[in-house]
């Protein structure tokens, strides 16, 4: 399941340690068993296209993509509850899921950030990954619909989550591309809300003991 951690490493915000992490998170996605070879050959290439850029235009095209406007907002409750207050609620649930099994949040990132809970699932088992993978499909589908559409190689993680929760890859050939601004985007698609560096969580005393992450992995936490 490092696979996992290796995916939210490759979403999280470009980081110099994250970049000397690549040749590990390629050997990851190389050797995983529940990454599909389709989606295995787009993987590795989103980790060359990034080996081969200039850091500076990897922050910016990051934040372009993920930062400015929530088409493609990594903050999956965004979605679901926009900014109403429901979704504070929907924090404290699963910042309580991942103390129950065993976690709390050591960084600044929300507990909905997906690098976070990919994070967390690195940790669990595949019927726990499967079913809350499932339980957001449809907002990884839009998520990645919308990277897609602007023709970032990101889509691929969004891919490859689709299809290890056991949903069919987005068709990329029916997806119109687009030009236009995230803010534009969000005006046509999100008009209602639709549903490494420093480590993201650390074990606690309380709950079941998770499942190791192997000690031998040196992928950085996502962010």
């Amino acid at each position: 399941m490092i696979v996992l951690r290796a995916l939210g490493a490759l979403l999280s915000y470009p980081q110099d340690e994250v970049w000397q992490a690549l040749p590990e998170i390629a050997e990851a996605i190389r050797t995983s068993k529940i990454i599909a070879v389709p989606q295995r050959d787009d993987l590795l290439a989103v980790v060359a296209e990034l080996r081969a850029s200039d850091l500076l235009h990897a922050e910016e095209r990051y934040v372009d993509l993920f930062d400015r406007g929530r088409a493609a907002s990594l903050h999956l409750f965004e979605h679901l509850h926009g900014d109403g207050r429901d979704r504070g609620q929907a924090m404290v649930d699963l910042k309580r899921l991942y103390e129950q099994a065993g976690y709390e949040l050591s960084s600044r990132e929300l507990p909905d950030y997906l690098p976070v809970v990919l994070e967390y699932l690195s940790c669990r088992d595949l019927a726990e990954t499967r079913e809350l993978l499932g339980d957001c499909a449809h907002i990884l589908r839009q998520i990645g619909q919308s990277l897609i559409a602007r023709g970032s190689r990101y889509a691929a993680v969004l891919q490859a989550l689709l299809v290890i929760a056991g949903e069919d890859p987005i068709d990329a050939a029916a997806v119109p591309r687009v030009r236009e601004r995230p803010e534009n985007l969000d005006r046509d698609w999100f008009e209602q809300p639709a549903f490494g560096g420093e480590a993201l969580m650390t074990p606690v005393s309380r709950g079941p003991a998770p499942q190791p992450v192997p000690s031998s992995a040196n992928i950085p936490p996502s962010r």
